[in-house]
């Protein structure tokens, strides 16, 4: 019954300031829109909502730009335990 454990699974590398630099853009799009547009007043949480996506979206980058200042650089190659638990 005892089977063979799988491989831990390694983190992807992604480009997290590029993703939330692009949501931010989208809700600075969207707050511009709905600054044309002037919605009604019982409408008008829409602006409110994405202005606290952008303040979310400024958060985000200063703490990924942090994280990534204080994270050590990952290795190249593979990554060996040092100790496996059979």
């Amino acid at each position: 019954m005892n089977q063979p454990r799988p491989p831990d699974l390694q983190p992807l590398k992604t480009n997290d300031t590029l993703t939330i630099l692009v949501g931010t853009g989208l809700w600075a799009v969207a707050l511009v829109v709905l600054l044309v547009v002037q919605p009604g007043p019982e409408h008008r949480w829409w602006i409110w909502t994405c202005v606290s996506g952008i303040c979310g979206g400024l958060f985000g980058l200063w703490f990924v730009r942090r994280r990534n200042r204080r994270r050590p650089p990952p290795p190249d190659g593979p990554v060996e335990p040092t100790t496996a638990i059979l």
